[in-house]
This record gives C-alpha cells, structure tokens and sequence, in this order.
C-alpha cells in the first residue's frame, strides 16, 4: 500500500550550521517496502551482468567426425566421437550460452522503490547547500574539512548527490575510499542502500523534486 508521507531536511551551511528547512512528499510504499526495494537491487545487480558466458557443445568442437575405433573387437568402451562430453577435449554439457539477465520491472514500481528507500535513509541523509560552488580547484582537504564540519565521519560510507556532474568535486573524492560521488540524474537504489550517509546539495533535492514529481 502506497502513502504520502512529508520528510523535513535541515539545510545546513558547509560549517554545520542549520538555517533554514526544505520539505519532500514523497509518495512510498508502507507494507511490502522491503519487497520492492529488493526487487529494485535484484533487477539493478542483474542488468550489470554482460550474460557472455560461452562454451562449446559437441557439434561445435572441431574435429570429432571420424569414429575413433571400431564398434567391437577392440576391447575398449564404444566410442562414436573423440569430442564426447565424455572426452577431454569434448564438448560441454548444458554449459552456458550467451543470455540476457535482463528483469522487467515498470518504472512506476522503480520510482517507489527509489522513494521509499530515501525516506528511510532520510534519517542519516544531511542537505547541504553552496558545496559546488566552494570547489574551484580538487581538494581533498577541503572536502574532509567540510565533512567533519557536517559532523560526518569520513570512515562510513558516504554517497554525495550532486545536481550535476561536477569534475573538482569529483576529483576531491577519489582518493578517499569510502566516499562515492553521482549526479541526481544518475540516482540509483544500489548506491543509496550501499551508503552508511547520505549528503545532497539543495540543488540536486530540487532536481529530485522535479524528476519524481514530489
């Protein structure tokens, strides 16, 4: 069962201090929340698989044709193909071919499931605002600065959501492992369960705003 419900995010400055607030009603699911958000990961983990596994039965092996001895007389087990799955060197038996991993899942089923796992992340999610206009140049000792002063330990995994692919703040990132940087266009269910912290700049909440209708 879907419901509306109203999350409050403080918008802090890049010293921690809180000043004003922006609203979200976002539209989520209230029982099977679980369900869906998992089905949400199974289908992402399953469209990154390439499905290019290959290998050969025993009418694809070369060679094979001739029958290795005759039928009887020799004392040996009959053979009729030295490219048996029996055989090294033979074909494989039910192996893999190339397939698609590809799950249907509709899109209104993907935003919900996307909506409701920012409202239950909304707890560790922090609403920062001027974050990309303070970096001109990469600087890691900046962002680390900014963090401690947001009073998010850059121990955890953090995920930053940005309204816009942003190249400095990118490269600040990089070098620290347990931060992660995507664009709010790019915003997917795998990275968002996968982080410890969620921090969004006001500008990428209101790109969400207007991409899901909230």
């Amino acid at each position: 069962m879907t419901i509306t419900t109203k999350i409050e995010y403080p918008i802090h400055t890049l010293e921690g201090v809180s000043n004003s607030i922006l609203t979200l009603d976002l539209k989520v699911e209230d029982k099977n929340a679980n369900y869906i958000i998992h089905r949400g990961v199974i289908k992402q983990l399953a469209s990154r698989r390439q499905g290019t596994a290959s290998t050969k039965t025993r009418s694809e092996v070369r060679g094979g044709g001739r029958k290795p001895w005759k039928q009887k007389g020799s004392g040996r087990a009959r053979a009729g193909s030295s490219r048996s799955p029996l055989w090294r060197g033979g074909g494989v038996t039910f192996g893999p071919k190339p397939r698609s991993y590809f799950q249907k899942m509709n899109k209104k089923e993907w935003r919900l499931a996307l909506l409701t796992l920012l409202k239950n992340k909304s707890i560790t999610s922090t609403l920062v605002e001027g974050l990309e206009q303070s970096f001109e140049s990469p600087k890691t000792k900046l962002l680390l600065k900014t963090l401690s002063g947001l009073k998010v330990s850059h121990n955890k995994k953090i995920l930053i959501i940005l309204s816009s692919s942003h190249s400095n703040i990118y490269l600040s990132a990089r070098n620290v492992k347990t931060l992660k940087v995507i664009s709010a266009n790019t915003l997917n269910i795998l990275d968002i369960i996968n982080a410890d912290h969620l921090i969004m700049t006001v500008e990428a909440v209101k790109k969400i705003k207007e991409v899901y209708n909230v």
